[in-house]
């Protein structure tokens, strides 16, 4: 049973956040969970088709990883099919992720790439891949020309990190070991984000891998390897920013396994059954989101009138972010084939 393994310990008083900081990560999370929570009551309300995987419980990986990036910057980030809280965390606007949801022209693909396929070259979102470990050779690739960049074009001011996030199944394809050797071999300027959540669809972890401790992987490559509670967004943060300068500095990649646990079925189309009461209460108690606005109140860097007025002002956001999408254009049908190729600027 997937509780049994023992999570990271982590002592919060071992880092200093500020109370910006803290106000940061407690909006980032609570934008992703409510957007969530949105799209789950727009799906059913028949406002979004297809598949959609929500992303509950695991906020704290999203803002603890993509926000010790730099935004605006050489910073790249390549999500999965469990994307919408990636885009929101790497600044792609609510409007904009809602729009694509709901197909609308207005999206941040067009429209063209729902649910598993959000991309946005303004905000360096590689795209969210509906194929288990499909996007790790393409932030892998990223990552070199990066580095390539830097180094064989001079270009002094390369100096990006590619956060590449993938699920506990995706550890157990070949692109995950060839690019992991690939990174190695090159001292590429990359983060691979195991989001462990314990469940590969319906197949639990354990069963699926000869070793269930994917970061002791790294060994075989000569990586840094990490396991992190995947609830706790502080320890996430930390091991993230420690990751972040050991790329910036040349030398190379890190793989980091974030034990986590999706609060809702596989997708919106999953009943949830297979996983036990049990197994969900344990996690559960475990909110990320509850755990950080406890630390704040408990350090005195945020009080509740803060708290509800960053809740409230989400509120607002997502409110305005389905006005927007349901009122949005559809892309219109003289453009079908659109972006098949590319265009001349």
């Amino acid at each position: 049973m997937i509780s049994e393994r023992t999570l990271p310990s982590f002592d919060p008083a071992s880092i200093k956040i500020t109370h910006e900081e803290g106000l940061m990560l407690y909006e980032d999370m609570v934008l992703g969970r409510m957007f969530e929570d949105k799209c789950a009551e727009m799906y059913y309300r028949g406002k979004m088709f297809g598949f959609v995987h929500l992303y509950n419980g695991q906020e704290a990986i999203s803002t603890g990883i993509i926000r010790a990036l730099r935004r605006g910057g050489q910073d790249y980030v390549s999500s999965t099919y469990r994307d919408h809280v990636h885009a929101l965390s790497a600044g792609v606007p609510a409007r904009e992720v809602m729009a694509e949801l709901f197909g609308k022209a207005t999206g941040c693909s067009k429209g063209r790439g729902g649910s598993m396929h959000m991309f946005s070259a303004e905000h360096k979102l590689l795209g969210g891949y509906a194929f288990v470990a499909e996007g790790i050779p393409v932030a892998t690739g990223a990552a070199f020309q990066s580095k390539y960049r830097r180094e064989a074009l001079g270009d002094e001011s390369s100096d990006g990190v590619t956060a590449c996030f993938f699920g506990d199944g995706a550890s157990n394809n070949g692109q995950f070991f060839e690019c992991l050797n690939m990174a190695a071999l090159w001292k590429l300027p990359i983060i691979y984000v195991v989001e462990n959540n314990k469940w590969a669809i319906g197949m639990a972890h354990d069963r699926a891998t000869s070793q269930p401790e994917i970061y002791k992987k790294a060994s075989v490559f000569n990586m840094v390897g990490v396991e992190v509670d995947g609830m706790d967004v502080l320890a996430v943060r930390a091991v993230a920013q420690e990751a972040v300068a050991r790329a910036r500095a040349g030398e190379g990649p890190t793989l980091v396994e974030a034990l986590t646990y999706r609060f809702r079925g596989h997708s919106l189309a999953d009943p949830d059954e297979l996983r036990s009461s049990s197994e969900k209460e344990f996690w559960g108690a475990r909110d990320p989101i509850t755990r950080l606005a406890d630390y704040l109140s408990k350090n005195n860097l945020a009080t509740a009138e803060e708290l509800k007025e960053v809740d409230n002002k989400i509120q607002q956001l997502i409110e305005d972010a389905v006005q927007f999408a349901e009122t949005s254009p559809e892309p219109p049908a003289s453009e079908l084939t659109r972006f098949i190729f590319a265009e001349d600027e």
